[in-house]
């Protein structure tokens, strides 16, 4: 997890935000085919994210640190939820949290440190036919990063690969899911300690910081697997045959969007960027750009290499926020909700406990809003077998249903930018569209990349990395009902001198106009 929290957060998280410029490096076709889980909604609801509100319901309590969850498509509607010790309990809606855990390998487990453990929990699509479960955790005696299969009809643990990761406690990554093509994808982080220390992100040789593609309804002597045969760096002197996606630092957690079969990944940073990566449907060997880039940003004394290409982040947001490890989410693609979120990816953080909501906008880029606050401490979110979302948190240890309502923005703010050379000036027309006084406000806003403020105007305005925070002057402290106040300000730029994309006044997502 990013190295602003490791002495507080517990069991899970890791930061990252990957690279910068836009390109493929190569790439693998997948057949296609439908997700398993979740039930296709539709594409894109209409209703604009900031008028979205994403609040928890906790329905259980009593778990002990846990880290992921998966829905086993068997028709009995239960939830499997790992703990980091080593144990998976069960809940079910109607009957609670049962006491008895569904398996335990705590013997087998090293949960030393505070992200090591039982961290990850994938189901084949054929569960209720074959009851195989698929851990990733890090084992006894060493650490080292572990994928085994547990047959629960013979409670054995079958290893079946493993990554040495003995120096450093910190980045295992963790996250299973089966594709698209029924294959399973498996991520693992960087290796720990800080920056990189083994330049594991820009390294085909090793299976730290990637995500892996294998096929585990077979095996290919000595191989307890097979390696997919499309895998883009198959026949690749010197690289390892499983990797998938390369330049990652800590894709804690990833999915896949049941609609369109593209791949959504939370990265989290080294303490100045935190990341999320979409990737299309079946685009294999792509550099994320980890350590050469955190987030869109060169990382100083990064591992760059000339002329090589790397795919940027969608999305990036800075610790000035709160936030410390992003929470990698998933696109909502349930029937309850899905007017108001289909088509929406969700995702959180775990010390700022912040909702983001990513949509494209099709025209290349992504809408974004902050939507809410999920409990302290997530460390994974998760979906029934119909697309439902459920939440975990580390600290105390509870499972919670999330669930989405319409409330409509009660401000809006209009932007008018006039750039030129290096320079921009962005005003902005903040209008109270609610039924009470707005008495004294602040209003958050992030900059692109490269843009610093050098001097603002009706306002008392600072700037924290790319986070501005934008008080009230005395003259125009209240803003009555369908009242307005203006302010604004001058920035310097590197290239982007796009305006702020997303506003929060007084803590409550504002409609963004013109």
């Amino acid at each position: 997890m990013s190295t602003l929290a490791a002495a507080l957060l517990p069991v899970l998280l890791l930061t990252a935000l990957t690279p910068a410029s836009a390109a493929v490096a190569a790439t693998a076709t997948a057949t296609a085919g439908p997700v398993p889980g979740p039930v296709p909604g539709p594409v894109k609801a209409s209703v604009p994210l900031p008028s979205l509100n994403a609040t928890t319901t906790q329905v259980a309590s009593g778990l002990r640190r846990p880290t992921a969850l998966a829905a086993p498509d068997d028709g009995t509607d239960r939830l499997f939820i790992t703990e980091k010790s080593g144990r998976v309990r069960v809940y079910h809606p109607d009957t609670g949290l049962a006491q008895a855990p569904l398996l335990d390998i705590t013997p087998s487990v090293d949960e030393s440190g505070n992200e090591r453990g039982l961290l990850g929990i994938a189901l084949p699509p054929d569960f209720a036919d074959s009851p195989d479960l698929y851990l990733a955790y890090t084992a006894l005696p060493d650490g080292a990063v572990t994928l085994a299969r547990y047959r629960l009809d013979e409670s054995r643990l079958e290893v079946l690969l493993s990554q040495a990761h003995a120096e450093y406690s910190n980045h295992n990554g963790g996250q299973l899911a089966f594709g698209p093509d029924g294959d399973l994808y498996w991520s693992i982080g960087d290796g720990g300690g800080s920056g990189d220390p083994f330049d594991a992100g820009q390294r085909l040789d090793t299976l730290l910081g990637k995500i892996m593609r294998i096929d585990v309804s077979r095996a290919c002597a000595p191989l307890a697997y097979c390696v997919p045969d499309d895998n883009p760096f198959v026949g690749t002197p010197g690289a390892r045959e499983e990797i998938w996606l390369y330049g990652l630092r800590n894709p804690w957690r990833f999915s896949f969007d049941a609609a369109d079969g593209s791949l959504w990944i939370g990265d989290v940073g080294q303490g100045r960027w935190e990341e999320v990566d979409h990737i299309p449907a079946g685009q294999g060997g792509l550099n994320l750009g980890w350590s050469c880039y955190e987030g869109l940003e060169k990382f100083t004394d990064g591992d760059c290499v000339p002329g090589e290409e790397y795919t940027e982040p969608v999305f990036t947001y800075s610790p000035y926020t709160g936030g410390c490890s992003v929470i990698g989410g998933h696109v909502y693609r349930g029937r309850q909700y899905a007017d108001l979120v289909g088509g929406t990816y969700i995702a959180t953080d775990y010390c700022s406990s912040t909702v983001w909501a990513l949509r494209p906008d099709g025209r290349g880029g992504y809408e974004q809003a902050e939507i809410g606050e999920t409990p302290t401490q997530v460390t994974s979110i998760g979906t029934t077998v119909d697309g439902e979302f459920y939440v975990v948190n580390d600290l105390p240890g509870g499972l919670h249903r999330m669930s989405f309502t319409r409330e409509e923005p009660t401000c809006r703010v209009d932007r008018t930018v006039t750039a030129w050379g290096t320079g921009t000036t962005v005003d902005l027309t903040v209008t109270n569209t609610g039924d009470a006084p707005v008495n004294g406000w602040t209003l958050e806003f992030p900059l692109a990349l490269g843009q610093r403020v050098v001097s603002d105007w009706n306002t008392e305005l600072t700037q924290g990395s790319n986070t501005v925070s934008a008080g009230s002057a005395p003259h125009n402290a209240t803003i009555a009902p369908g009242a307005s106040v203006t302010l604004g300000y001058l920035a310097e730029h590197t290239g982007d001198a796009s305006p702020p994309p997303r506003f929060m006044l007084n803590g409550d997502a504002c409609a963004v106009g013109r």
